[in-house]
Order: C-alpha cells, then structure tokens, then sequence
C-alpha cells in the first residue's frame, strides 16, 4: 500500500534505525510492498525514484528497497568503501522532492545486506549507484543529504 513519505523537518528521519531480526522477515514482505508501492507513486508523480528507506515511510528499520530492471530489499545493509575516491554530486531526495544539495559521495561502494531469505549477499557499486546506495543508507542512521552539504550554497531548487 502505499504510504506517506516523511517530508524534510519531520522528526522521525534524524533517529538511528534498528536492525531487523530473522524473526521479522514475513513482515519485511509487508514493508516490501509499502515500500515498492511508495516508490512507483512517487515515480509517476514526479517522473523519478530509484530507491526507497524504510524510515522515510515511518518504517525505523534497516532495510533499502531499490526498484530498477530488479526490484532489491537490502537488510541490515552495511557499507565497505574500497578506496577514499570521492565524486561531488547533486543530491535529490524523496523527502524533499523540490530540493538538490551538493554533496561529496564515494565513487565506490560495496554493500553487504540479508536478502529476503535472510542470506548474506554483498555488491559492489560505482558511480550515481554508489551515490544511491550512500544516500538511502544515511538514512538508516537518520542523516539527511541536507546534512552532508558542502557549504551553505549547495542548495538549489528545481525549476519545473
């Protein structure tokens, strides 16, 4: 179903998510679906939307849903970065859809996550990919792209 998503300012994204345990898998299939749903409207309304974390529909657990050829639910993700190359960016974001902030991201990253079977998965990524997996898990930890800005003139709106 799909669900609210929690706008800039709201209190619940700056808090640090809980792990899921083995015992919550059959109600990830429920945040799956909330989630999936959230990111296809979100989609459509605005014509963009890769990935989706569970605290931005008011979900407190470490899980990422990303939706491209393969739909993914990442969780307890963790992050690996194999080297300190960084990229500067244009961040966008679902709870701040008319917002873009300039931030620094690791060109690579490796990710290592429980799937839907609770088995141990890793991969890796680079470029705008790495980026995405960077910004849904910082809001795992309840930090916004908003926090990550470079100075205080990497805000910019979008113009429509």
């Amino acid at each position: 179903m799909e669900k609210t998503i929690l706008l800039l300012g709201h209190p619940d994204l700056y808090e640090v998510c809980s792990e899921v345990t083995e015992e919550e898998l059959p109600w990830m299939a429920e945040v799956k679906e909330d989630l999936k749903d959230t990111l296809l409207a979100f989609r459509k309304r605005y014509g963009v939307g890769r990935a989706i974390a569970a605290p931005q529909i008011g979900v407190k657990k470490r899980v990422i849903y990303r939706h491209l050829d393969t739909p993914v639910l990442f969780i307890n993700p963790r992050l690996e970065f194999p080297d300190k190359e960084e990229m500067e960016v244009m961040d966008d974001c679902m709870s701040f859809p008319d917002l873009l902030v300039r931030v620094r991201r690791y060109k690579r990253c490796i990710i290592h996550y429980r799937d839907e079977q609770w088995k141990e998965c890793s991969l890796a990524f680079e470029g705008d990919m790495a980026e995405l997996i960077q910004h849904e898990y910082d809001h795992l930890d309840g930090i916004l792209a908003t926090m990550r800005a470079i100075d205080d003139r990497a805000f910019v709106m979008k113009e429509y």
